[in-house]
C-alpha cells in the first residue's frame, strides 16, 4: 500500500486507526480496529487494536478495563471466526523490545510463517 511506510513507534495511533477506510477491516467500533495485516507473517494474519492508546498488555491499569474487555471480546470473535474457517488459529501479543509498535495490539493468525 503507498503510504504505508513506517518508521516511527506507534502505527497504529499515527495511521493505522486514522486511515482504516485504507485497510482490509475485519471488524470496526468505537472502541477498536481488527484489519488484515498489511504486511503479513502467516496467510490468514489480523491485528486487532484498541482505538484509545494503550501502552501494552503490561501497561494496562484498572482505568483501561473497558477499552482491555472491548479488545478480548473482538480478539475472541476474529480468532473463532479464523478458527472456524482454517481449523486453527493463533493469538499473540509482544512486550518490551519485541513490540515494533508500541501500542497494544494482537495477532490473530493461521498457517504456516511466509517468511
Amino acid at each position: 500500500m503507498a503510504g504505508w511506510e513506517y518508521t516511527g513507534d506507534d502505527f497504529y495511533c499515527d495511521l493505522a486507526i486514522p486511515r482504516s477506510g485504507e485497510l482490509d477491516v475485519v471488524e470496526e467500533d468505537a472502541r477498536g480496529l481488527a484489519y488484515r495485516h498489511t504486511r503479513p507473517f502467516w496467510p490468514t494474519h489480523v491485528v486487532v487494536v484498541p482505538k484509545r492508546h494503550l501502552g501494552s498488555l503490561t501497561t494496562v491499569s484498572v482505568d483501561d478495563e473497558a477499552d482491555v474487555r472491548a479488545l478480548l471480546a473482538c480478539v475472541q470473535r476474529v480468532a473463532r471466526q479464523v478458527e472456524d474457517e482454517q481449523g486453527a488459529a493463533a493469538v499473540l501479543t509482544n512486550l518490551g523490545r519485541y513490540q515494533d509498535s508500541k501500542h497494544l495490539h494482537v495477532h490473530v493468525s493461521a498457517g504456516d510463517p511466509l517468511r
